[in-house]
C-alpha cells in the first residue's frame, strides 16, 4: 500500500484511469473475437464488416493513450492475416 501523500495521490489516479480505460480494452477485445468468430465460421461478408469496426476501435484506443501504437498494429495485422487466409481459400461466388 501507498505511504506518502504523493503515492497515495497517484493510486487514486492510477484507479481512475483503469476504469475509465477498462471499456475501451474490453470493447476492443469483444470486437476481435466477433470478427474471428465470424471468420472461422465462414460468414466473410460480415467478418469483413466486423474487422472494419475491429480496427477502429483499436484506433480509437491508441488515440486515446490506451493502447501501444505497436500493439494495436500486431492485432489489427493478425486479423487482417487471419481474414485474407479465409477469403482466399474459400471458393469464389459466380
Amino acid at each position: 500500500m501507498p505511504i506518502t501523500k504523493s503515492a497515495i495521490q497517484e493510486a487514486r489516479l492510477a484507479e481512475k484511469r483503469r476504469a475509465r480505460n477498462k471499456p475501451v480494452r474490453t470493447q476492443s477485445k469483444t470486437r476481435i473475437t466477433k470478427a474471428e468468430k465470424l471468420i472461422f465460421s465462414g460468414e466473410l461478408e460480415a467478418a469483413q464488416k466486423e474487422v472494419v469496426a475491429a480496427v477502429s476501435t483499436l484506433d480509437k484506443a491508441v488515440k486515446k493513450g490506451i493502447l501501444h501504437a505497436n500493439n494495436a498494429a500486431r492485432r489489427k495485422s493478425r486479423l487482417m492475416k487471419k481474414l485474407n487466409k479465409a477469403a482466399s481459400s474459400s471458393p469464389a461466388p459466380k
